[in-house]
């Protein structure tokens, strides 16, 4: 599969209260982790055009992926 080197976004990461995250090591983590997401998408996306699939439904998927997972650090209420 050939790879799309997308230019990065450029996130200032916040905390809940607004305040940018300031730690090196955490800024990298997520921005390594958000690049093997972006790529892994992109791949999920060519490998079904590929195969014949709807751009718009695999698209559609995608955005349903995010949008359904779960916080595990959410708080519950009592």
């Amino acid at each position: 599969m050939a790879t799309h080197k997308q230019k990065p976004t450029a996130i200032t990461w916040r905390q809940p209260d607004g305040q940018p995250v300031s730690c090196y090591d955490k800024i990298a983590v997520l921005n390594q982790n958000l690049n093997d997401l972006r790529q892994e998408s992109q791949d999920v996306l060519e490998d079904a055009l590929l195969m014949g699939c709807d751009e718009a439904q695999v698209r559609d998927v995608l955005e349903e992926i995010i949008r359904k997972l779960d916080n595990p650090f959410k708080k519950q209420s009592s």
